[in-house]
């Protein structure tokens, strides 16, 4: 009896691994869900595990978003037409965040759009550090209920671990806050560089004065490691300055195009993830935290006695 109330866990394409780590801590159902593409490229969604009348959470790792938005979209709504109870999302990257203000004539704020697509298909949403920056809420955009994890406290107990004497580096002045809770949790300076963005692939950085990092390892970390061009101009400068290379950590590996090898020649000692989006680098496993937020969201959601949406005919 106990299994029939477990919420059942459907992955998307290409987050089997990280659906996997999320289920050995969340008490849950593995369930079986087809998306098959026809040749024209259209999705169809197909559950071969039944879900009328269940808690239903699809684990949604959202690299390349436009490739895997309608896939998502469209099982949550055949999900809702089936029967499922409730629709909830564990999506730890949350992209479309980074254009929350219009920079140019003719654009638009392209994050309050996206944060409607998906509200408007689901009933909550778990995600990692999300980009909030003119946002200052999720719920200034999202009409859904909606829980962030933050990865400092895992990265602080990763560094505390495998860090002799580290100074924590954050890329710029917007980093500050979230990098000085992950050296307070880990007991070590931080600093904060000063960040020039000129394009999208185009960035200079200012080092401070490192006279005070003798014998120490600088540890650089960033929420987003897309083109990799703040954090491989950072580990060049460091290495130039400090004479020892940096170990950089990202929360989320997007590592886009050449990215990643751009990193790795700029003389750095080691690169590690968080598992928000799968890469040979993660090692800082966030599904404990992400599974709390997942139980939180299911039991407020069945105090609120949502009623079981009737199967379609």
């Amino acid at each position: 009896m106990e299994s029939i109330i477990k919420p059942i866990l459907f992955a998307l394409p290409g987050s089997e691994t990280l659906a996997t780590h999320l289920r050995a801590v969340l008490p849950c159902v593995a369930g079986d869900m087809q998306i098959h593409q026809f040749p024209d490229g259209e999705s169809c969604p197909r559950f071969l595990t039944p879900v009328v009348g269940r808690d239903v959470v699809f684990v949604c790792a959202f690299d390349r978003p436009d490739e895997k938005m309608m896939g998502l979209y469209l099982a949550a709504c055949v999900a809702r037409e089936l029967g499922a109870r409730s629709i909830g999302f564990v999506i730890p990257y949350l992209p479309y965040m980074r254009q929350d203000a219009v920079f140019n004539e003719g654009e638009g704020i392209t994050s309050v759009h996206f944060a409607k697509l998906i509200s408007s298909c689901c009933d909550w949403l778990v995600t990692v550090d999300p980009h909030l920056h003119r946002h200052h809420a999720l719920s200034d955009i999202y009409s859904i209920a909606s829980r962030v994890v933050h990865a400092a406290p895992e990265i602080s107990k990763w560094v505390s671990e495998h860090v002799k004497r580290p100074i924590i580096i954050g890329p710029d002045s917007e980093s500050e806050q979230w990098v000085a809770e992950v050296a307070r949790a880990a007991n070590c300076p931080y600093t904060v560089l000063q960040k020039i963005r000129s394009g999208d692939r185009m960035v200079e950085v200012s080092i401070p004065d490192t006279t005070a990092w003798v014998g120490m390892t600088p540890v650089l970390v960033d929420d987003i490691v897309s083109t990799a061009r703040t954090m491989a101009v950072a580990a060049k400068q460091i290495v130039a300055a400090h004479r020892l290379s940096p170990i950089c950590i990202a929360v989320h590996p997007l590592f886009a195009g050449d990215a990643y090898d751009t990193l790795q020649m700029a003389g750095v000692e080691r690169i590690i993830s968080c598992n928000t989006i799968q890469h040979e680098t993660n090692q800082i496993n966030l599904c404990k935290p992400i599974a709390v937020a997942v139980e939180a969201l299911l039991k407020e959601n069945r105090e609120n006695k949502v009623q079981p949406v009737q199967p379609v005919p």
